[in-house]
């Protein structure tokens, strides 16, 4: 039974979930939920018991001091709500986890539940793939759906993917079987330099959540930090010729792919995004969009820490698995991490 003391009456919730691991390239999805929670103050109302749901072999929990107390925290999962004001207020019940290693079908009725306690009118849950994508052009965010009518009214893809999946997929199908109206957006990650943060993919995720729920999102630092991640990944492939000569083939498929896109509704969406944004708070106005480069910025994080190089490995030739994530369809959305039980 779940109970949910101290939980106001909610105003029209949407729910959205990311999970840290397979579905998360560059924790690109996980930094964005992270953001949403940090910038509207988000209050833990929930945690799902770690003994029901992880390997703890595989996501070790730690040891931390506190006031010279040694404490430890379990990996799980969290659900947290956050009320957003101003002319149309609404929450968010933001569910930020890991990947569960066992008990899919029991984790995903589970989060259902609480959907259903709340009164969650839609829940849209956040991925991000490795995928053959410049660095250079904005991210593609896909958002599809297993609902057709939702598919219709909001402008998504209905999915046809097949193929394995993570808990993303899972929840995903289980909010449809349960008649819950149920949205995937996914961030496309340049799979030559997946290491995170993506400060640009949560960006991607952020701008396509709030065109999808028409709700202003404060970004923070976010943009001036995907500028800098650009900037850093520029001058690192810049200093090997193979890159920069894999990168620019990546930019003339792209662009030759999209030039059917630029008609007068694609200019006319992006134009209506930016008068949004123009009127917003701090943090929130234009500026510079984040596909282009300005001076400074730490890039310390795109170091390997395996080899200590500061540039970007040299990229492979993208092999089935890398072909299909590039697919509108959400494929495989990250390359060696740990699988679940596949639960179907």
């Amino acid at each position: 039974m779940i109970e949910l003391e101290g939980v106001p009456e909610l105003i029209d919730p949407v729910m959205v979930a990311a999970f840290e691991g397979w579905n998360d390239a560059g924790d690109a999805a996980s930094t964005a939920v992270a953001h949403l929670d940090r910038e509207w103050k988000g209050e833990v109302f929930a945690a799902l018991d770690a003994e029901d749901y992880y390997d703890f072999q595989v996501n070790r929990p730690t040891v931390w001091l506190d006031n010279g107390v040694r404490k430890i925290t379990w990996p799980t999962t969290r659900l947290s709500v956050v009320r957003v004001g101003g002319d149309k207020p609404r929450d968010l019940v933001l569910v930020r986890g890991i990947e569960p290693s066992m008990r899919w079908r029991s984790f995903c009725n589970e989060i259902l539940g609480f959907a259903h306690e709340l009164g969650v009118e839609m829940v849209v849950i956040l991925g991000a793939l490795l995928g053959d994508t410049p660095h250079t052009r904005p991210v593609p965010v896909s958002g599809v759906t297993s609902d057709p009518d939702l598919a219709r009214t909001m402008d998504l893809e209905e999915t046809r993917y097949e193929g394995p999946t993570g808990i993303v997929g899972i929840l995903q199908e289980a909010c449809t079987h349960a008649g819950v109206p149920a949205v995937s957006l996914w961030a496309a990650v340049p799979h030559y330099v997946s290491q995170p943060p993506n400060p640009k993919a949560t960006l991607a995720l952020l701008n396509r959540l709030e065109d999808l729920i028409d709700m202003r999102i404060p970004l923070g630092e976010l943009p001036e930090d995907a500028r800098a991640w650009q900037l850093g990944v520029d001058q690192l492939a810049s200093e090997d010729s193979e890159v920069a000569e894999y990168v620019q083939t990546l930019e003339e498929a792209r662009d030759t792919a999209e030039l059917p896109e630029a008609s007068g509704e694609a200019i006319a969406r992006e134009f209506e995004r930016y008068l949004r944004r123009r009127d917003g708070g701090p943090g929130q106005g234009p500026g510079p969009g984040p596909g282009l480069a300005t001076d400074g910025g730490d890039t310390s994080y795109l170091r390997d820490p395996g080899s200590g190089r500061t540039r970007p490995p040299k990229p492979e030739r993208p092999g089935p698995e890398s072909a299909a994530e590039s697919a509108p369809e959400p494929p495989q959305e990250d390359e060696g991490a740990e699988d679940g039980d596949g639960d179907e």
